[in-house]
């Protein structure tokens, strides 16, 4: 492996730390749900608003991420994003109220919805065209590695006093190494570019990929940019030129969230306390669920760029259509904890392997150099959107009308997650930013 590759692997590294922050925040709330209910008081909406309200930070910060980036650089928001994440488990590990603890949840989620953004985007940005598909994957690996770390950490707590305390505050180890580690690693070479920081730009493709590569990638960027202001409003994301590319970011984030990989997220304990599973046994088994999600990214990491992206994702949508009708079959005919934990399982591992790193490749691949911030801002905003309203809901319709219906519904969203892929998303693979653009233009 030459001097390149290593300073590439060690930037994309370092930025795909926003994802394990990412991972970390949404998933460490589902061991202490279970001990945050009484301790607050809290009915089953009362609960999802409080697992929720992080998502809505997110959409603030999702949003508000990409103007921001647009302006003063990727790196810069990151910067301040790796603080925030600081913050927020601090300030919920010492909550004494609910008002307290919702509001911490909140501006950590401004924190988790701006990562959304721009760590895909930052490595997207700096990963030359043969590793985009396996560098943007890794972050998701993070994401579900942080995942993994935080049902470890629920289990390794749950016979200790103040465990939920305990649990959220051993994010501010992570968020501090994130913090430091930002400061090792470049702008955007496409963000210096567009700000017309020529030769900057220029020495940081060079320095990640060689003089030869750097040339002609410059010459790429230089022709997608060319006639652009570096200014776009959000009603140019909706121009003829935009609006297709556009639709399909926007409805993938759609589906990505109502197809339900957050209720399983958040909520597995919950769902294998319903179907009759001890609470030490569920805090054990969401650890297997965490671990599952972890090891099968690994396939995506391996077959995005041989494969496909297109190809992954119906596969994974089928998967996913399959074991959510039989999750709801398990609940129909109350069968035994260990089928719901085997249905879940499987789930998550349709999910992990074929679209949980394609949907963050795909987005932050697929929008013009021109746009790409707001682009992917709004795409991740949308997601989030729906990302709160299923985590929201999910615990009244999982006591109201029951695991079986609710999960029903979950299967017909993946679905129709399977057929929108057939139909409307190309292969983008082996591509650079700038062919990919061209697509559209076509």
């Amino acid at each position: 492996m030459n001097r390149n590759s290593l300073y590439l692997y060690f930037i994309c590294l370092i930025a795909t730390m926003g994802g394990l922050m990412f991972g970390f925040d949404i998933a460490i709330i589902s061991g202490a749900v279970p001990f945050i209910q009484p301790y607050f008081g809290w009915n089953e909406l009362q609960l999802g608003w409080g697992v929720s309200s992080l998502l809505v930070g997110a959409i603030i910060g999702a949003f508000g991420s990409g103007v921001l980036s647009d302006i003063y650089g990727r790196k810069k928001v990151l910067v301040v994003v790796a603080l925030f994440f600081a913050v927020s488990c601090t300030l919920t590990a010492l909550a004494r109220s609910s008002g307290i603890f919702i509001s911490a949840r909140l501006f950590g989620g401004l924190a988790v919805g701006a990562a959304s953004v721009l760590s895909p985007m930052y490595v997207a940005e700096v990963a030359p065209a043969k590793k985009r598909g396996m560098l943007v994957s890794i972050y998701q690996l993070a994401i579900v590695l942080g995942i993994l770390c935080s049902y470890t950490i629920n289990y390794g707590l749950h016979n200790i006093d103040n465990n939920w305390r305990w649990m959220f505050a051993t994010g501010i180890v992570p968020s501090v190494l994130f913090f430091v580690g930002l400061f090792f690693i470049p702008e955007s070479p496409r963000w210096l570019y567009k700000a017309g920081r020529k030769e900057e730009s220029l020495k940081v493709l060079t320095r990640i990929g060689g003089e030869s590569l750097s040339k002609v990638e410059v010459l790429e960027i230089a022709e997608s940019l060319k006639g652009s202001t570096a200014s776009v409003s959000i009603s140019e994301l909706f121009k003829p030129s935009a609006r297709k590319v556009m639709l399909i970011g926007l409805i993938l984030a759609v589906l990505v969230q109502i197809s339900g990989i957050n209720t399983v997220i958040d909520y597995a304990p919950k769902i294998l306390l319903a179907a009759g599973v001890e609470i030490n046994n569920a805090l054990l088994q969401t650890s297997l669920v965490g671990l599952i999600n972890f090891i099968f990214t690994f396939v995506a990491i391996l077959f995005i760029d041989k494969v496909g992206r297109r190809s992954l994702y119906l596969i994974g949508s089928m998967g996913m259509v399959i074991t959510l009708l039989m999750l709801a079959v398990s609940f129909f005919l109350k069968m035994e904890g260990i089928f719901t934990l085997i249905c879940i399982l499987m789930f998550i591992a349709f999910f992990s392997s074929c679209i949980g790193p394609v949907f963050w490749t795909l987005v932050s691949e697929i929008f013009p150099n021109r746009i790409r911030g707001k682009a992917l801002a709004f795409a991740s905003f949308t997601q989030w959107i729906f990302n709160f309203l299923v985590v929201l809901l999910f615990p009244h319709f999982l006591a109201s009308v029951g695991g079986a219906k609710t999960f029903l519904f979950l299967a017909l969203m993946s679905l129709l997650q399977w057929l929108f892929t057939y139909m409307y998303v190309p292969e983008t693979k082996g591509k650079s930013l700038e062919e990919i653009e061209q697509l559209w233009n076509k």
